[in-house]
């Protein structure tokens, strides 16, 4: 029997080791997209990413036979604590071959973090915080993943309720086929809305435009979401990294803002051509070639993702995302979009996925975490 050695990612070239691994595992697999690395190394980087300032996080490797073939994050956000009443390991990053074992390994050393912190409660996968990826991929496994969803094989949820696992939170996700003619309905609602509460859409013309809104952006994230009892307030360094993360990606074309009659943002949606293909032809890598396919990418595809949308309290429950949609469907029709898939809703979420019923959406993706009391 080989024996299963578990070290904690320590150096730089254990780091890197940690991120490609899943590039190896899912190698022949035309369904796993890789994450570029250089992104995913400065997630890591306690001199860049701000969510050190109050999370404690440890990444370990397993091994058998000198090769890795397995690795986790556990992750403890004393935000969560702090905001929430929520105390708990997370578990992220999670990739293993199909032997239970290994699994096994790298999960006692959650339950070692947990009952070194005084811990009861396990979680996962997720990361640090709410605007990373969680899930396993339950249904889906034979379609193209995104560049914000997780994916793997069905063996993890086979690994994990052996270990006495439950479900936490389970996702959907909706594939829809773009219509040409709206409902009649659709448009009378959203012209009629407008006229109502004195709503005009904003499209941005340059990035700069985009930037200068930003801070605005967050606020309505933050005024959508402060409800939920995981809430947990983002500090003015994470929306700094935030904006310095993601805005790069955004197409400004791609984002729609509603403002009321004094210029005030009151709902907003982000949407990205798809860059999963690009994602593929790249290899984890922006150079040399890499930034070459996510730019043709951005400029010139048939399928869009849809990533965020917030409503300020003020008007939720009045129908402003009708006019979101209208908007969208408009702006998707003259781009040559012919797909949209939506980014994952929580399955008791009913009222988000009321956004879709008018455009025929395809359940095509599902996902879970999984908790353990200890």
């Amino acid at each position: 029997m080989n024996k299963i050695i578990i070290k904690e990612v320590n150096t730089k070239a254990d780091l890197k080791n940690f991120i490609t691994f899943p590039n190896r595992l899912y190698k022949n697999n035309p369904c796993y997209v890789p994450p570029l690395i250089t992104e995913e190394m400065a997630i890591f980087d306690e001199n860049k990413n701000p969510v050190f300032e109050f999370s404690i996080c440890k990444k370990y490797l397993a091994y058998k036979k000198n090769e890795v073939v397995g690795r986790i994050a556990l992750i403890i956000n004393k935000n969560e604590e702090k905001y929430s009443g929520i105390k708990k390991v997370r578990f992220g990053w999670f990739d293993v071959i199909d032997d239970i074992e290994i699994t096994r390994k790298l999960i006692d050393k959650a339950y070692e973090m947990a009952k070194e912190n005084d811990i009861h409660r396990i979680e996962g996968p997720v990361g640090f915080t709410n605007l990373d990826k969680a899930g396993f991929l339950s249904k889906g496994y034979n379609k193209l993943a995104t560049m914000i969803g997780i994916y793997n094989e069905p063996y993890y949820h086979d690994h994990f309720e052996k270990l006495g696992f439950n479900k936490s939170n389970e996702w959907v996700e909706f594939y829809i086929e773009v219509v040409k003619v709206l409902p009649d309905k659709v448009i009378r609602f959203s012209k009629l809305l407008k006229e109502k509460y004195k709503l005009k859409s904003l499209q941005f013309k340059t990035k700069d435009e985009l930037i200068e809104r930003s801070d605005e952006i967050f606020q309505l994230l933050e005024d959508t979401y402060k409800v939920l009892p995981t809430y947990v307030p983002f500090s003015d360094k994470q929306i700094k990294y935030y904006k310095e993360k993601y805005i790069p990606f955004i197409n400004k074309d791609f984002v729609i803002c509603i403002t009321d009659d004094n210029d005030k943002l009151v709902g907003f949606a982000i949407t990205m051509p798809s860059y999963s293909i690009a994602l593929q032809k790249a290899k984890g890598k922006l150079f040399p070639f890499g930034w070459y396919h996510l730019l043709r990418a951005s400029k010139n595809n048939d399928w869009a993702n849809f990533y965020l949308i917030g409503i300020h309290p003020d008007y939720q429950k009045k129908g402003i995302t009708a006019i979101v949609l209208k908007e969208f469907f408009d702006l998707f029709n003259n781009k040559g979009i012919k797909y949209l898939e939506t980014n994952p809703e929580l399955d008791d979420n009913k009222s988000i996925q009321l956004l879709w019923k008018d455009y025929n959406p395809i359940n095509h993706k599902r996902r879970k975490t999984y908790f353990k009391e200890i």
